[in-house]
């Protein structure tokens, strides 16, 4: 492969990858500061207030960081890959365009109404920030789920001369890809929030801190997370899975590792894909499951690779094979987190057993591996395809950007991105330490 084309395609990888580091915590956390919202106008208990106004102040600082790591990866859209964007830039320019004029907007406006304008503009409209705070968000979300579906599964366009135009907006819109892929990637996001809000709960608990808000925290992060958990493995993971297996059949054999194509096909918990002899190795299978999941039938024949040509093939089925299993393997554990805190708090023993709540808080970086876990599994399933079964990623790239240029601003983009986290670290870590009683008013 081309040395160019190979640093094009990590540094776009490492700047999309730190950049979703933040996103999937405010769209997640938009819900979860609603949630409080409502609470506290339904009961006046004033701490629902008081979490809601310190979670979004760990909103507004992810929100900051996702937008200034969002830039430099916008732009490479028309440096690194010149090419698709003249390609299809008629069809993904309106919907990167709308995330920015409508969502980013909405979202951007509504957080300082929300973080400064409760006392002046009163309880309604301070409500109603946390609304469009969600709505926009989660507005933002799916408009770039949209373009990246289009790219899995093209629909609506057709070819005009060189370039692609849309000819249906509402068929773009209406992807059967992106209604499955959005809302098993809002989940994720959900389950990041709440994972992080009951862990900072648990982190008061045991630090004998502010523990009357780590409790409060505990107890909607766990239900919360308990119930996007189930929600991230059915309905959502369930139909995500069979749109791969209907739209990209190879993906689904390459993800699961299934070389040879079988009826009542086994589902491989544990093994290690070996290339040269196409087989997985110390396999742990459970028989028939996988023929089951994907078509409903135990008899099912599910294809394996052998049933399509060697170069249609992921390009790295290894590293698909083992990202799809990192996901499923760390969605389950977090499942059982959260059954098992779910069950304490019922029997309000929550807050008192101590190894659960180091479990909890050690869980925090848990759903950030799964969902770039995840991630990952999405893109290298669709290689060596840009836009699937359309332009293959080798013919996107810019011809005129060196494998100097790509590595210089990679290296830059390395730079300047550890230096943000660790000025992300002492601020969230300020902020946690003071806790929500930090900015608690007699009047508020």
């Amino acid at each position: 492969m081309d040395e160019a084309l190979i640093l094009a395609r990590i540094q776009f990888a490492f700047t999309i990858m730190f950049h979703y580091l933040f996103p999937q915590l405010t769209m997640g956390l938009s819900l979860l500061i609603l949630i409080f919202k409502v609470l506290f106008l339904r009961t006046k208990k004033l701490s629902y207030n008081h979490g809601a106004k310190f979670w979004s102040r760990i909103f507004a600082v992810n929100f900051a960081m996702g937008v200034v790591t969002g830039i430099p990866m916008e732009f490479q859209f028309g440096t690194n890959w010149a090419r698709f964007s003249v390609f299809a830039g008629g069809i993904v320019g309106h919907t990167l365009a709308m995330e920015g004029l409508f969502a980013f907007f909405t979202e951007s406006a509504f957080l300082g109404l929300f973080l400064f304008g409760e006392r002046r503009l009163g309880q309604a409209v301070h409500f109603l920030s946390a609304l469009m705070i969600f709505l926009g968000s989660w507005l933002s979300g799916y408009l770039i789920i949209i373009t990246n579906a289009w790219m899995q599964h093209p629909v609506g366009h057709i070819q005009e001369g060189e370039v692609l135009q849309l000819a249906s907006f509402w068929e773009l819109l209406t992807n059967p890809w992106a209604i499955w892929q959005y809302l098993h990637n809002m989940v994720g996001s959900v389950i990041t929030a709440s994972t992080v809000v009951a862990g900072t709960g648990a982190y008061y608990c045991l630090a004998h801190k502010q523990e009357a808000y780590g409790r409060l925290f505990l107890r909607i992060g766990v239900i919360v997370g308990f119930i996007s958990s189930v929600l991230i493995i059915f309905p959502t993971g369930d139909m995500q899975g069979k749109n791969v297996a209907r739209y990209q059949p190879a993906t689904l054999a390459a993800m699961e590792g299934l070389f040879e194509t079988s009826k009542a096909a086994d589902m491989v918990l544990i093994g290690q894909p070996d290339m040269e002899r196409l087989t997985i190795d110390n396999p742990i299978p459970i028989p028939g499951i996988l023929s089951v999941l994907t078509y409903t039938r135990w008899n099912a024949e599910v294809k394996g690779l052998d049933a399509f040509p060697r170069h249609l093939w992921p390009t790295n089925i290894p590293l698909l094979y083992y990202s799809y299993h990192i996901m499923v393997g760390i969605g389950t554990i977090l499942l059982g987190i959260f059954t098992f805190s779910v069950f304490l708090l019922i029997r309000k023993r929550l807050s008192d057993v101590r190894w659960v709540l180091w479990a909890l808080m050690l869980a925090i970086p848990f759903p950030y591996i799964a969902n770039t876990a995840g991630w990952m599994t999405a893109e290298l399933g669709r290689q060596p395809w840009l836009i699937y079964g359309i332009m293959k990623t080798a013919d996107g790239v810019s011809p005129l950007v060196s494998a100097g240029n790509s590595l210089f601003t990679l290296m830059g983009f390395m730079g300047m991105y550890a230096l943000l986290s660790l000025l992300l670290v002492f601020v969230l870590a300020r902020e946690i330490n003071l806790g929500p009683e930090h900015s608690v008013h007699p009047e508020s």
